[in-house]
């Protein structure tokens, strides 16, 4: 008899658990909050190094990108992602410079400012890239104003 008895209580508890979990689903993942997702200086390298790859591999082995100056398509090679110049903007957007390069025979170097935004490392999407520098010659600086940077023309541009 005892044993009914246990196995009746037994079975009476699983029901009214499983109903207290049904009645207050959210109850229980309150009291165990997950860590937040946060983006590293790594994880938006990464990503930015993913992005040129896949971007590269279906435009023929370069990385393509407009030249507003010139009007011409460049064909880039991706030399390095600057980790010490990565930064968050806020609002899941983040900053990435990275260091390009157009192989022989005139070979010149571009520093490009990459935009990212995500929540997560797996989401991150490029939002914009720009042309920062040809052969180390700025053709935009930054400038801040209340909190707020944005590009500013270089003279003899």
């Amino acid at each position: 008899m005892k044993t009914f008895q246990i196995t009746l209580l037994s079975m009476f508890l699983v029901v009214s658990l499983n109903g207290l979990n049904q009645e207050h689903p959210q109850e229980h993942p309150a009291e165990h909050p997950s860590e937040a997702i946060t983006i590293d200086k790594d994880n938006l390298a990464a990503a930015i190094e993913q992005f040129v790859e896949q971007d590269a591999a279906i435009k023929g082995g370069h990385f393509l990108i407009l030249d507003d100056k010139t009007g011409k398509v460049l064909k880039l090679t991706l030399d390095r992602v600057h980790k010490e110049r990565l930064a968050s903007l806020g609002d899941d957007t983040y900053f990435a410079c990275a260091d390009f390069s157009i192989p022989n025979p005139k070979a010149k170097t571009y520093d490009i400012d990459i935009f990212m935004k995500g929540k997560a490392p797996h989401d991150l999407k490029v939002t914009e890239i720009m042309i920062h520098k040809e052969n180390g010659k700025e053709r935009y600086t930054w400038s801040e104003s209340e909190g707020i940077w944005e590009s500013v023309p270089k003279e003899g541009r």
